[in-house]
């Protein structure tokens, strides 16, 4: 069984950065792409970014291209999405996930962590 973990949300003005990370145990991590999932309140769980196993190529939705980075570390069992220039529309609760390969639909990974929540004040 693989388990998450997240870390790292909280409350942050407009303009801020938050770093969040997932902590990836039970299985060999390198077999595993992994996605930032996250949702805001009433609606669904979209997609933010992913990362392939080897960590070569990522992927972002449109709405946080040039603001966010995905990063891996595979001895660390680690995937960190790094969030810069926040807005108020980035609040959501945020969910790392775990799949053979990346996916932009949620329902195409087969483990997800528990969320951490992030509030951007404006």
């Amino acid at each position: 069984q693989v388990q998450l973990v997240e870390s790292g949300g909280g409350l942050v003005q407009a303009g801020g950065s938050l770093r969040l990370s997932c902590v990836v145990s039970g299985r060999t991590f390198s077999n595993y792409a992994m996605g930032w999932f996250r949702q805001a309140p009433g609606e669904e769980r979209d997609f933010v970014a992913g990362i392939s196993r080897s960590g070569d190529s990522t992927y972002y939705a449109d709405a946080v291209k040039g603001r966010f980075t995905i990063s891996r570390d595979n001895a660390k069992n680690t995937v960190t999405l790094q969030m810069n220039r926040l807005k108020p529309e980035d609040t959501a609760v945020y969910y790392c996930a775990a799949n053979t390969l990346v996916r932009t639909r949620d329902y195409l990974y087969d483990y997800w962590g528990q969320g951490t929540q992030v509030t951007v004040s404006s």
